[in-house]
């Protein structure tokens, strides 16, 4: 799954969140490897995407396949962990429905930011170009393919 791990982690980056970093790759790892194995036919690929909101970002994967993938009541002894992990490691995670196929996913919360302390306002110099106080907003990154 370098392909997927590799456009999450970019995604990520760009929106700078830290922390947590290993944890979305892991799931991401195992939410792509479990739509390969069990989601799509043999050649077909999966959709990923990451999508931010106000204080937590979803990662989904959606492949073609049937069925409602869960959680095993016991650890299995080869394979099949995988949904295990998402559920320890995200704080939210499920599946949805689709026709055809489904959406398997996964959210994280992010640190709400700190609060910026009230700064006094000064005049701009003529022939210069005031700076915005308001920060960019990101964009959701086209999904990707793989």
């Amino acid at each position: 799954m370098p392909g997927a791990r590799a456009f999450a982690r970019r995604v990520l980056e760009d929106w700078d969140v830290r922390g947590r970093t290993d944890d979305v790759l892991l799931c991401v790892s195992e939410l792509a490897t479990n739509a390969l194995l069990h989601g799509v036919p043999p050649g077909r690929g999966f959709l990923l995407r990451l999508l931010p909101y106000a204080d937590s970002f979803r990662v989904e994967v959606h492949d073609s396949g049937g069925g409602v993938p869960h959680v095993p009541q016991e650890a299995p002894d080869e394979g099949g962990r995988g949904l295990m992990l998402v559920a320890g490691l995200a704080d939210r995670w499920g599946v949805g429905e689709r026709d055809p196929g489904k959406v398997v996913w996964c959210e994280f919360a992010t640190a709400p930011a700190a609060p910026t302390p009230p700064t006094r306002s000064s005049p701009v110099p003529p022939g210069s170009t005031p700076r915005s106080a308001v920060p960019p907003t990101h964009a959701s990154p086209s999904p990707a393919r793989h």
